[in-house]
């Protein structure tokens, strides 16, 4: 039976840290494993300590080159989702390779962002991403971008849920 605790491991795809924090497994379903991060989580983040100052839910889907965040006021993203390498697990501990781009839906506005596409081709270049990992990240991306906007679930009101519990 697994763990209530989830360690949520980021790395960039050098290996080099990124996120490492502690989690709560609150559900698995259709979509993936959802985690919650209450606010004074101790977590890392590259490669220093820190202690989370708001909560947030973590949707790490199965197969998918994503992960979403979903956040509660006074963040400024409603939802966050980084392009990443398909998660794998190891046991209560969850590998994500992060790739730089994100997709962000504003809470003031509901205005859909990309960002860091400058990050994501200088890493390309630098780190020697493969064709096909370019490719799936910005499906990903692309994929995303609309569904923030759509209204295409998880991201409309199916976090809510989840959300409510850590908050």
């Amino acid at each position: 039976m697994p763990s209530d605790v989830v360690r949520v491991v980021y790395r960039k795809y050098d290996g080099t840290a990124h996120r490492d924090y502690p989690a709560r497994r609150l559900a698995e379903d259709d979509m993936g494993t959802w985690l919650g991060v209450t606010a004074g989580t101790r977590s890392v983040y590259h490669g220093r300590p820190s202690v989370e100052q708001i909560p947030f839910v973590l949707l790490v889907p199965h197969d998918a080159w994503w992960t979403g965040m979903f956040n509660p006021p006074p963040r400024t993203s409603e939802v966050y989702c980084d392009i990443t390498t398909p998660a794998e697990w190891s046991g209560d501990t969850v590998h994500i390779v992060d790739l730089d781009l994100d997709v962000v839906r504003r809470r003031a506005t509901g205005a859909v962002e990309l960002r860091d596409e400058d990050e994501f081709e200088e890493h390309r270049q630098r780190f020697g991403y493969p064709d096909d990992l370019v490719a799936e990240g910005r499906a990903a991306a692309d994929w995303l971008y609309q569904a923030l906007g759509d209204g295409t679930e998880p991201f409309a009101t199916t976090y809510r849920k989840w959300l409510a519990l850590v908050v």
